[in-house]
């Protein structure tokens, strides 16, 4: 299944597109975007595309396209291997705080070669907790009494030094070769956070994996999964400016304490006095809501049944 988000240079997402099950994602490219073109009109865009989606015969067509047609596209490891001398020389650019990249023009592209502190940190955390698992794993086999032959093992410090210089870094191509490095790493990143607003409609709903077996459930699914990631991106968005810093997730995670209620306190007659009441803010909360610009409303009025909630019986006649 291929799947095409058209979004505003911003991140803020238009619509979604579809494509077949079943079919290689690097021979449908091709028909997807004068799919694409068709429904939304020609427009200067730039498609964000993960490594071995495109083939190279498509990335040449698109760069000879008339008007080019503008890529950003992720390369696989073995190209960083071959290019990893010229960019040895290449002085780092801030692409914003905690990136940094390399730029190198070459056959007409320009290569950006990136590296994320925090992705650094993430990569190599996830590294050693591995390489624990397996190095203990490895000295109880090594207790064990094994027939054939001993157990011994040794560690290639060479490959892991070599292994960890690349993490958190990774290598873009691109036909843009004007652009603002920090613009072309804000819109491939935007190709992670699209992938995880998708994964977490499963995690945050609990919905487990479903095998879709008819395309209209498989695209009410991705539909659902669109509309979810709308207000996810909005209010990214609105915290970029008045709040910098905070995630969606940490702002969801911080207002989900605060509730609102129903107290329904019965009278004589057998009515009910209802009164929606909200839980006042702590002092963190009421923090992010003036951030925000969310002033929150004044607490309801209370209201009362017109009729009674549970009628008692007539009396009976004497």
């Amino acid at each position: 299944m291929v799947i095409a988000l058209i979004v505003t240079p911003e991140g803020l997402p238009l619509a979604c597109e579809v494509m077949p099950g079943n079919t290689a994602d690097n021979t449908t490219l091709a028909d997807f975007l004068a799919r694409i073109e068709a429904q939304y009109g020609k427009a200067n865009r730039t498609w964000v595309m993960d490594r071995g989606i495109p083939t190279e015969d498509v990335l040449a067509e698109m760069r000879q396209a008339e008007p080019p047609v503008h890529s950003l596209v992720g390369t696989p490891k073995g190209r960083l291997s071959r290019l990893e001398k010229a960019l040895l020389d290449k002085p780092w650019h801030d692409a914003r705080p905690g990136v940094q990249v390399k730029l190198l023009a070459q056959d007409g592209e320009l290569y950006v070669f990136a590296e994320s502190r925090d992705r650094v940190a993430k990569e190599r955390a996830m590294r050693r907790r591995r390489l624990k698992t397996l190095w203990r794993r490895l000295g109880e086999m090594r207790q064990q009494k094994l027939s054939p032959a001993t157990l011994t093992y040794t560690l290639h410090k060479d490959k892991l030094r070599a292994t960890r210089r690349r993490e958190g870094r990774y290598l873009l191509r691109t036909n843009l070769a004007d652009a603002d490095p920090a613009q072309l790493w804000r819109c491939y990143i935007q190709l992670v956070e699209i992938e995880q607003a998708f994964k977490e409609l499963k995690s945050d709903l609990a919905i487990r994996p479903i095998y879709h077996q008819h395309d209209h459930r498989l695209e009410a699914h991705i539909f659902v999964a669109f509309v979810a990631s709308c207000p996810q991106v909005t209010l990214k968005q609105r915290l970029r400016a008045l709040a910098p810093g905070l995630t969606p997730r940490a702002v969801l995670e911080k207002l989900s304490a605060m509730q609102m209620v129903d107290v329904h306190l019965p009278t004589s007659d057998g009515r009910h006095i209802v009164l929606p009441r909200h839980t006042q803010p702590d002092r963190d909360q009421r923090l992010l809501l003036q951030r925000l610009k969310l002033p929150l409303p004044p607490q309801p009025p209370p209201r009362i049944t017109a009729t009674a909630a549970n009628p008692s019986p007539p009396a009976a006649a004497l």
